[in-house]
């Protein structure tokens, strides 16, 4: 092998053992994305369950069981979990807790999510875009006017303060891993959102995330959260 072919060769290495070194530094997640400029990063556990709160919408008054398939990753619920909430629903989404009689609009829980995601694709959302972004795709994913409302209101001030953020909407496999949700009365129509964000410095190319629309119909369930990305490990 001819000398120069040698020290092309060392420089390779080089470069690849620089950049292996370089992205598992968390300090430096932001910068390890390959000469396309598209994100690289999968996210392994250490994050939280921000906010998720279920909405009921029966089509007429009834009782209801709600549980969660691991609450042993709970951190904060209310009103308190006791192996599931038993409350009585009403058409418009008001419900009552039948174990303190107190009147609730929603069911809330936070809790550590241990998921891991792909983040190669979603989107890439300047800071002021991010009302017209969020209005429009909870549009498309099913929630109502005033659901929408409550989502954007809480993260609205979390993600208008960077340049743009990474926004993925995980799949239902997902949130289902996550935490599993059952019901004593199965919804006709459940609607679970779970947003998945990271800020980032600069605008990075990334293959556009495809939502399916979503009909609601009959007795509906809805819930939404979101898990912003804390953990960041380079791969391949």
């Amino acid at each position: 092998m001819s000398i120069k072919k040698i020290v092309k060769l060392v420089c390779v290495l080089v470069t690849m053992v620089v950049l292996l070194v370089g992205c598992s530094n968390a300090e430096q997640e932001d910068n390890c994305t390959n000469k396309n400029n598209t994100v690289r990063y999968n996210i392994y556990g250490g994050s939280t369950d921000d906010k998720p709160i279920i909405y009921l919408y029966p089509t007429e008054k009834m009782d209801i069981s709600v549980k969660l398939g691991k609450a042993e990753n709970l951190t904060c619920t209310y009103p308190k979990y006791e192996n599931g909430w038993e409350v009585t629903a009403n058409p418009d989404g008001s419900m009552i807790d039948k174990t303190t009689g107190r009147n609730l609009y929603a069911l809330y829980w936070e809790g550590k999510n241990t998921t891991e995601y792909d983040t190669s694709y979603g989107f890439i959302v300047k800071s002021e875009d991010t009302i017209k972004f969020l209005e429009e795709k909870l549009k498309i994913l099913g929630l109502n006017d005033r659901e929408a409302e409550e989502f954007i209101v809480y993260w609205l001030p979390q993600m208008q303060s960077n340049k743009y953020n990474y926004v993925r909407f995980a799949t239902e496999e997902e949130i289902n891993e996550n935490m599993p949700l059952t019901f004593s009365t199965e919804p006709d129509t459940l609607i679970r959102v779970l947003m998945i964000w990271k800020p980032l410095e600069e605008q990075i190319e990334i293959p556009e995330q495809q939502l399916n629309s979503v009909e609601r119909k009959g007795f509906v369930a809805v819930e939404w959260g979101g898990t912003k990305l804390e953990n960041a490990a380079m791969v391949e």
